[in-house]
C-alpha cells in the first residue's frame, strides 16, 4: 500500500470539517485520529508525516505489534473493545475510547490506582441501544456519571459512541446529539470531559455538524481497508 496520495485526501477531509464547524456553529477544534487497523506500520509513519501525530487501533495486539516498528512519536488511542483481563495495556495508550462498561472502568481504575495515575479514558454509550456494540445506555449515565468520581485510577475525558452502520442522517443526528447531551451531563458530575469523540469516514461532516471533537478516520484517508 502506497501513501503518496494521502496528504491531498488529508487536505480535502480538512476543508470538510472546516465547513462542518462553521455550519454546526459549536466552534470547536476537532482532532483527527487517523484509524490504521490492518494497514502496515508504513501508514503509522505516512500519517505521522502528513501531520496526524494521532493514531487509532482497534486490536491491543495489533497496536502494540506496529509501536514496536515504528519510530514516530504518535499518540496512540484504543478505539476497540479492551477486554478486562488486557487493562494493564492501557499504560501503552495517551487515551482509551472504549470504556463500554462498569466491570471495565472497575478493572481499569483499580490499574490506575495501582500505577498512581489515571488512565485517559472516554466513556462509550450506546445512544439507541444496539447490542452489537457496547455502552452505557443514556438512562444510566447520571447514576454512572457519579460512580465514576470514585473510581480515582480513571479520568474521564468525554464520551466516544458509534452510529450504526446503516443510519440515516436523521438517526445520526440523535445518536449524536445524545452523545453530546450525554457529555453535559458528565460535566455537570465534575469530570473535565471535553472530548466528544464520535463520526467516522462514512458520517463525521455529520458528527462535526453535532459537535464532535475528535473523528476517527480510516478510509477516506487510506482508501480500502486490507484484510
Amino acid at each position: 500500500m502506497h501513501f503518496q496520495d494521502l496528504a491531498g485526501r488529508l487536505a480535502e477531509v480538512q476543508g470538510r470539517i472546516e465547513a462542518a464547524v462553521s455550519r454546526g456553529g459549536h466552534g470547536q477544534h476537532v482532532t483527527i485520529v487517523a484509524v490504521t487497523k490492518t494497514h502496515g506500520p508504513e501508514a503509522v509513519e505516512a500519517a505521522y508525516g502528513a501531520g496526524l501525530h494521532d493514531v487509532g487501533e482497534n486490536r491491543v495486539q495489533e497496536a502494540r505489534a506496529k509501536m514496536d516498528a515504528v519510530q514516530v512519536a504518535v499518540r496512540w488511542h484504543l478505539i476497540g473493545h479492551l477486554q478486562r483481563n488486557k487493562v494493564k495495556e492501557t499504560a501503552h495508550f495517551a487515551l482509551v475510547h472504549s470504556v463500554d462498561s462498569a466491570r471495565l472502568a472497575d478493572a481499569i481504575s483499580e490499574f490506575g490506582v495501582a500505577q498512581h495515575r489515571a488512565i485517559e479514558s472516554l466513556v462509550q454509550v450506546s445512544v439507541v441501544g444496539e447490542e452489537s456494540k457496547g455502552g452505557f445506555p443514556p438512562a444510566e449515565l447520571a447514576a454512572e456519571a457519579e460512580r465514576f468520581t470514585r473510581r480515582a485510577g480513571v479520568r474521564v475525558a468525554g464520551v466516544m459512541t458509534m452510529a450504526p452502520l446503516d443510519a440515516n442522517e436523521g438517526m445520526l443526528r440523535t445518536v449524536f446529539r445524545g452523545a453530546r447531551e450525554a457529555r453535559e451531563l458528565l460535566i455537570a458530575a465534575g469530570h473535565p470531559a471535553s472530548v466528544l469523540s464520535m463520526g467516522m469516514s462514512n458520517d463525521y461532516e455529520i458528527a462535526v455538524e453535532e459537535g464532535a471533537t475528535m473523528v476517527r478516520l480510516g478510509t477516506v484517508l487510506f482508501g480500502a481497508r486490507g484484510t
